[in-house]
């Protein structure tokens, strides 16, 4: 998968964008569509995954099927993290 990183929308010095990319990569991430109710604007994702250093990531991001443009990244919060791993016992 490829990532724009070219005039991102938020700080790249607080989480790297290899980070980033390293949360997508994540076999247990979770993307998801939220509910919207606004279809004339484009659709934007949440993707919940951890880094191979185990550090737990929350994004927002777009995509065209092939490139990614991450609109905004920090670390989750308590909640996400427990959402995160029930839905990954969930599946198992």
């Amino acid at each position: 998968m490829d990532f724009d990183w070219l005039d991102a929308p938020f700080d790249l010095k607080v989480i790297p964008p290899r980070e980033i990319e390293e949360s997508y990569e994540d076999p247990f991430s979770l993307r998801l569509l939220p509910e919207r109710e606004n279809e004339a604007t484009e659709a934007r994702y949440f993707c919940l995954g951890k880094t191979v250093g185990n550090q737990p990531i929350f994004s927002i991001f777009w995509t065209d099927g092939k490139k990614y443009r991450v609109l905004f990244a920090r670390s989750m919060t308590p909640d996400e993290l427990s959402f995160y791993e029930r839905k990954n016992t969930e599946f198992l």
